[in-house]
């Protein structure tokens, strides 16, 4: 039997473009639609009526695109939103792209054919371009667009700034930051650094910066990063990880190293969740307000797909913990 699928091959479209076009939904240029067209006649496809009709109304599902499912935040914000979105009578469907273009492409698609009510991405890599080319609302995390998407943010700037001068204050002179990205997608918690440099510089303290790649993302796997640094500024006496598995890989390095935390070295790391509490000693941490964002995000999806007015973007304070 021929499929959706089958006459997206044939058309050379995606399987998300030609089901806008066998819904009449969004916008489909003329070649597209003749494309489909052709394609359909020629293989005699005759969609599921009882399908069509389903897929005339949205579903009660969020679609969920997160990058890393393994790592302690995403676990955290994911639970966050499941908890929310049942509250308000939706279900998730989670998709774990790995930080993976193609596979974002796919998880849209996914999306589009099962009717999702909307989208929450906590992804740094999908196109602008792709989620415009849907009609689906979207809500980001973490990340904006400038594209009249919703999106919901901590003060990243700020807690960089708040835990450079914590550090400042507790006599450390100088300083480092773990887990800042280069040459990838800007994200928002890139302005950790920035605040973090700022302090720095405002009070003439040296300032190194480490920055990690997609694979160590990927494998959560820093030390080799973090040894590095150490080795080749042994004064370093405060750093600041961008998230805490970077924090507890620090606590490793610094044993394997015979540096003493806190005594020798200060360590604050920047997310606050639950794998801190396992760490001796423990570390201070610059919170993200993970509960109240998950909320606003399916608040905030909850009335697009009621055609109500959203704000563009929302920036919630952190805390030092």
């Amino acid at each position: 039997m021929t499929t959706l699928k089958d006459v997206a091959r044939e058309a050379g479209l995606t399987v998300s473009t030609v089901s806008r076009v066998l819904n009449n939904r969004g916008y489909i240029s003329e070649d597209a639609r003749r494309r489909v067209q052709d394609a359909v006649k020629k293989l005699n496809y005759h969609p599921n009526e009882a399908a069509r009709l389903l897929q005339n109304k949205r579903s009660n599902t969020i679609g969920v695109i997160v990058p890393n499912i393994r790592h302690p935040y995403f676990s955290k914000m994911i639970h966050a939103l499941e908890s929310h979105a049942y509250e308000r009578g939706y279900k998730i469907l989670l998709c774990n792209s790995q930080n993976i273009e193609a596979r974002e492409k796919e998880y849209l698609e996914v999306c589009s054919m099962n009717r999702v009510a909307g989208i929450i991405l906590l992804s740094g890599t999908v196109a602008v371009e792709d989620l415009l080319g849907t009609d689906m609302p979207v809500v980001t995390l973490e990340r904006y667009l400038d594209s009249g998407i919703a999106s919901v943010e901590c003060d990243n700037l700020g807690g960089g700034e708040m835990a450079a001068q914590c550090l400042i204050d507790n006599g450390c002179r100088h300083l480092a930051i773990i887990g800042t990205s280069r040459n990838q997608t800007p994200m928002p918690a890139d302005m950790r650094s920035e605040g973090f440099r700022r302090i720095c510089l405002d009070k003439g303290i040296p300032c190194e910066e480490a920055f990690t790649n997609h694979n160590d993302f990927k494998q959560l796997e820093y030390r080799d990063l973090i040894r590095r640094l150490l080795t080749e500024h042994p004064d370093i006496d405060g750093i600041l990880t961008s998230g805490d598995v970077i924090a507890a890989q620090c606590l490793q390095v610094c044993a394997e190293l015979g540096i003493n935390v806190p005594g020798e070295l200060k360590l604050i790391s920047f997310d606050d969740t639950q794998l801190l509490q396992w760490l001796v000693p423990p570390v201070t941490a610059v919170r993200q307000p993970v509960q109240e964002m998950a909320q606003l995000a399916v608040s905030f999806l909850d009335d697009a797909v009621n055609s109500k007015v959203v704000p563009e973007r929302t920036l919630l304070p952190v805390q030092l913990i």
